[in-house]
C-alpha cells in the first residue's frame, strides 16, 4: 500500500498546509450514487463537517476517549439551529406586505406600515406557498418579540428567490443578487443582536424577482456553543486511493487509523451495486504503553433529508449478525423531487454495528451527542424530529496493541428511478424480493475478503496508471473513480436490461445525458463494457420505442431522478449522433464482438445516414463545447462526425457486412480530407472553418488512435499538437480561442493523440489543478487554465474520461 505522507511538522505552524501537500480538490469518503455520495472538503478530516456533494452538511463524526480525554478524529461539532423566529415550513405565520414601492425608511422600526396587507408567509408562484406573488417586487415587514435577546450565536434563515435585501431593525444583515433553492443560514452580527428588543423587533424584507420563479421566507435561528470538552486530534497524513481513503491521526498514546471504504468493484456489479461502505477505526499506542481507549461513531440524520428542516424518525433493529439503527423523514416523497441541487429524502438510512461488538446504540438531537459522550453522561433518546445524530458507542477498554472498530453505513432508496412512468428498484433489489437488512449482513460477512480486493485493485490500479501516463496521472485517476462511478445509479428497465443512469451533477440535473456518457465512457470501457450499454440503453430504447421521433438521439431522458423523456430545451444533433456510434463501436471493440451494434443496427444507420448528411459542415447548433455560445461550421464537431461513420465502417466490417463497410470508411476517409481543407489555416486547423484565426482543440480526434481506425492522416495530429504547445498555461490547454477555460477531459484526450511525452506534458497540469486550485470541491471539469480556479461544474461523472490514456495503452 503505498503512503502519501502529508503535514509536515514545520508547516503546520500556521494551522494551513500548502497546495503541494494536497491529494485532491476535496475527499470521497462514503461513493455509492448521486444520492448516496459524502466528502470531505478539506485537507483535515476533523476540521471540518463532511458533506454531500453538494456542500450540504451531512455530518459524520468520530469521537476517542484515551485514558479520560475526548479528542475528535472525525467532523466537526454538530451545528443544530434551534428556531427562534420559526419559518413557514415549521410554523405559520403573517406578515405585512405590499407590492408597491413604499419609499425610503420602509425598513426602520418606527415606520407606518398600517396600509399594508396582512397575508400568510410563504409567498410564491410554483410550488408549496400560502400566498400567491406575481408580481415583480414583494416588501415584507414582520413584527416579533423575544423571550430573551441574549443568543450564542444568531442566524438569519432565508429561502429566496429572486434578489433580496434584508433588515434588522433597520440594520441591512443581507444582501444578495440571484436565489437560493433551500433555506440558508446567514450569520447575524453580535452588534446588531445587542440591539434586539424583548418587544416590537421587525424583520425587513425586499425581494425581486428578475426570471423564472418567485419565493421568500424567513426566520431566525440560534447555534449554541458547544460546552463539551474536546480536543483536535492530530492529523498525521492522508491516503486516497481508488475505492478507499485513509487518514492517520493521533490521539494523545493512541494512534489513528480511519478507513473509509466504498467497494466499487465494476467486475462483480452486485457488489458494486450494494449501498454499503465500511467506517473503520484502528487504533494503537503509540509510546509502548496500555491504555484505555473508548470510540465513539455518529452519522447525522440530513443524510436522509433535503432540507435540515424535514423531520425525520428512526428505530432500532437487529439481523443475526447485526445491530442497526434506521432513520428517514416522516413525509417520504418518494421519486417525487426532481433537479440538480437536492439531496435524497425517501428511503431510509442504516447505521450498523456487529453485535460482536460489544457497542451501544441511540439517536439524539445532533446537538447533545458530542457533550454527552465527552462527559459520560448517558445519552437522552430524541428518535423522531430534525437534526438527529444516529450514534454508536464501543465498550471502553484497555488496549496494548491493535485494535479495530468498524461499522457500515447504508441506505435504503426502494426505488430508484421513474422510468418512463415506471418505478425501477436498485439492482440490488430489482425484484423487491430483497432486503437492505440482508445486503448489511452480507457486507459484514465478506467483510475481510472485500477490503482484500479494494487493496490489490487500488494497487493494480495505480501501478497501471503510473505506466500509462507517470504518477501524477496515477494520482488524478484515483482522484476521479469513485466520483465517476458514484455519478450514476445501477437498476433495469423493466426489459430487464441494464440502466447505469448518470445524473449531470451541478450542471442542469439531466438523467443519462448523452454528452455526459461520451466523456465519461474510457473508466467503463477498461473495467466492464456492460455499464456502458447500461449508459446507452436507454437512449436506443428512447428512439426505438418511438417515444423520440427525431432521425438523431435525444440528448437526455429526463432530469434526475425522473426518466421519462428529454427536458433539456435544445437538441443537439451532430453531437449526440457521433457520441451513440462511436460509443457503440467502442462497445464492439472492448468486447471483441459486434451484438450489441447488431441488437441497433437499424437505428444506428439512421443516425450514421444523418451524419454523412450534416456532419462535415455542421449547422449552426448546440455541442458539448457550447460554453461561449453556439457555433456554426465547428470543426471538432465535425471531428466527431467523422469519427461516427468511420466507427459505423468498423461495426459493419465486424458485422461481416463488406460492402457497407468499404463504403462508409471510405465516406469517413473522403469526409476527412475535405476537412483537411476547410478548416486549414496553416499551422493549425481553426475552431471554425469561416474563421482561420480561431483555433480549438480537435480532442475527438483520439477515436481514431484508440481503435485505429486510420482515418485521419498522422500530419493532423503533429500539426494540431505543435500548436497547442504555444497555448499552454499553467493550469492546461484552453479547450479554445474563445476563453481561458479548459475542459480537463477533453486535454487527456488531446494529450493522447502523441507519444508518452507530449501526454505528459499536456496532463500533468491537470494534476497541478486538482492540488492547487483554492476551490474544495469535488473535481470540476471546468476550470480556468491561467489561475486555476473552478469555472463551474463538480462532482461529474465526466472524470471517467481521464482514463483514456489507459484505454488507449490497453488496446494498443
Amino acid at each position: 500500500m503505498k503512503q502519501k505522507l502529508l503535514f509536515a511538522l514545520s508547516l503546520l505552524v500556521s494551522g494551513f498546509l500548502t497546495a503541494q501537500e494536497r491529494q485532491a480538490p476535496a475527499y470521497p469518503l462514503i461513493a455509492h450514487d448521486p444520492n448516496l455520495s459524502i466528502w470531505s472538503f478539506g485537507d483535515k478530516i476533523n476540521e471540518s463537517t463532511t458533506v454531500h456533494w453538494t456542500g450540504n452538511e451531512q455530518s459524520l463524526v468520530g469521537l476517542i476517549k484515551v485514558d479520560g480525554k475526548t479528542y475528535r478524529f472525525l467532523g466537526s461539532e454538530a451545528r443544530n439551529y434551534e428556531d427562534v423566529l420559526p419559518a413557514a415550513n415549521l410554523k405559520s405565520y403573517s406578515v405585512k406586505t405590499t407590492e408597491s414601492n413604499p419609499g425610503a425608511g420602509w425598513e426602520k422600526l418606527g415606520f407606518n406600515d398600517k396600509n399594508w396587507k396582512s397575508k400568510k408567509a410563504p409567498f410564491g408562484d410554483e410550488g408549496k406557498y400560502e400566498t400567491k406573488w406575481t408580481s415583480d417586487d414583494l416588501w415584507y415587514r414582520r413584527e416579533f418579540d423575544l423571550k430573551s435577546t441574549k443568543f450564542d450565536e444568531l442566524y438569519l434563515k432565508l429561502h429566496h428567490d429572486d434578489n433580496v435585501v434584508v433588515y434588522l431593525n433597520g440594520e441591512q444583515i443581507f444582501k444578495k443578487e440571484g436565489w437560493n433553492h433551500e433555506f440558508d443560514y446567514i450569520k447575524i452580527e453580535k452588534s446588531v443582536q445587542q440591539k434586539l428588543k424583548k418587544k416590537g423587533n421587525v424583520l425587513a424584507i425586499h425581494v425581486r424577482n428578475t426570471a423564472g420563479g418567485r419565493f421568500l421566507d424567513a426566520g431566525l435561528a440560534e447555534v449554541k456553543e458547544s460546552k463539551a470538552e474536546v480536543l483536535v486530534a492530530e492529523q498525521t497524513g492522508v491516503d486516497l486511493r481508488a475505492t478507499q481513503t485513509e487518514y492517520m491521526l493521533k490521539a494523545g498514546g493512541v494512534d489513528v487509523d480511519l478507513t473509509f471504504t466504498s467497494p466499487l468493484l465494476m467486475d462483480n456489479l452486485d457488489l458494486m451495486a450494494r449501498p454499503v461502505s465500511y467506517i473503520s477505526v484502528k487504533t494503537k499506542p503509540n509510546d509502548g504503553n496500555s491504555h484505555k481507549v473508548q470510540v465513539y461513531l455518529g452519522a447525522a440524520s440530513a443524510i436522509a433529508v433535503n432540507e435540515s428542516s424535514q423531520e425525520v424518525t428512526s428505530e432500532t433493529g437487529d439481523t443475526k449478525g447485526l445491530n442497526f439503527l434506521k432513520a428517514g423523514t416522516v413525509e417520504q416523497p418518494i421519486l417525487e423531487k426532481k433537479g440538480d441541487n437536492l439531496r435524497i429524502d425517501w428511503g431510509y438510512m442504516y447505521f450498523a454495528v456487529p453485535k460482536s461488538a460489544n457497542a451501544s446504540q441511540s439517536v439524539t438531537a445532533a446537538s447533545d451527542a458530542t457533550a454527552s459522550f465527552a462527559s459520560g453522561k448517558s445519552m437522552k433518546a430524541k428518535n423522531k424530529g430534525t437534526n438527529l445524530m444516529l450514534n454508536t458507542v464501543f465498550a471502553e477498554e484497555s488496549i496494548s496493541g491493535e485494535k479495530e472498530y468498524m461499522v457500515m453505513l447504508g441506505y435504503d432508496d426502494i426505488y430508484s428511478i421513474n422510468y418512463f412512468g415506471k418505478k425501477l428498484r436498485p439492482w440490488w433489489n430489482i425484484d423487491g424480493k430483497n432486503s437492505i437488512e440482508a445486503e448489511l449482513e452480507k457486507a459484514y460477512a465478506e467483510y475481510d475478503d472485500v477490503l482484500d480486493e479494494c487493496e490489490d485493485f487500488n494497487k493494480d490500479l495505480f501501478e497501471d496508471g503510473v505506466e500509462a501516463g507517470g504518477e501524477k496521472y496515477a494520482e488524478v485517476l484515483e482522484i476521479a473513480y469513485r466520483q465517476a462511478i458514484a455519478a450514476h445509479k445501477l437498476t433495469k428497465s423493466p426489459e430487464g436490461e441494464i440502466l447505469f443512469l448518470s445524473k449531470e451533477n451541478f450542471s442542469n440535473g439531466s438523467i443519462n445525458t448523452v454528452d455526459v456518457t461520451y466523456p465519461s465512457a474510457p473508466l467503463f470501457l477498461i473495467y466492464n463494457p456492460d455499464l456502458l450499454k447500461g449508459m446507452l440503453n436507454g437512449i436506443f430504447y428512447y428512439s426505438e420505442s418511438g417515444k423520440w421521433k427525431k432521425p438523431f438521439p435525444a440528448h437526455d431522458l429526463g432530469t434526475y431522478p425522473i426518466a421519462t423523456g428529454q427536458t433539456y430545451g435544445e437538441d443537439m444533433p451532430v453531437e449526440e449522433s457521433g457520441n451513440m456510434v462511436v460509443l457503440t463501436a467502442a462497445i464492439v471493440m472492448a468486447e471483441g464482438n459486434a451484438d450489441y451494434a447488431k441488437k441497433h443496427w437499424e437505428t444506428l444507420t439512421e443516425w450514421t445516414e444523418y451524419l454523412t448528411e450534416a456532419g462535415l459542415d455542421p449547422a449552426n447548433q448546440l455541442s458539448t463545447d457550447d460554453f461561449s455560445g453556439h457555433l456554426a461550421r465547428n470543426a471538432n464537431l465535425a471531428v466527431k462526425a467523422i469519427m461516427g461513420v468511420g466507427s459505423y465502417g468498423y461495426m459493419a466490417n465486424q458485422l461481416g457486412k463488406k460492402d457497407v463497410a468499404e463504403k462508409f470508411t471510405a465516406k469517413a476517409r473522403n469526409m476527412a480530407k475535405e476537412w483537411m481543407q476547410l478548416s486549414d489555416a496553416g499551422d493549425h486547423y481553426a475552431l471554425t472553418y469561416d474563421d482561420k484565426s480561431t483555433w480549438s482543440q480537435k480532442y475527438n480526434l483520439v477515436w481514431d488512435k484508440v481503435m485505429d481506425l486510420e482515418i485521419f492522416p498522422q500530419e493532423v495530429f503533429d500539426t494540431e499538437l505543435a500548436y497547442y504547445r504555444k497555448k499552454q498555461n499553467e493550469y492546461g490547454l484552453p479547450l479554445d480561442n474563445r476563453a481561458d477555460y479548459t475542459k480537463s477531459d477533453w486535454i487527456y484526450w488531446t494529450a493522447s493523440l502523441g507519444d508518452d511525452a507530449t501526454f505528459k506534458y499536456f496532463g500533468d497540469p491537470i494534476y497541478k489543478f486538482a492540488v492547487e486550485t483554492k476551490n474544495r470541491v469535488p473535481m470540476s471539469d471546468w476550470h480556468y487554465t491561467s489561475s486555476g480556479d473552478q469555472r463551474g461544474f463538480q462532482a461529474r461523472s465526466v472524470v471517467g474520461g481521464y482514463y483514456i490514456k489507459l484505454l488507449k495503452d490497453k488496446w494498443e
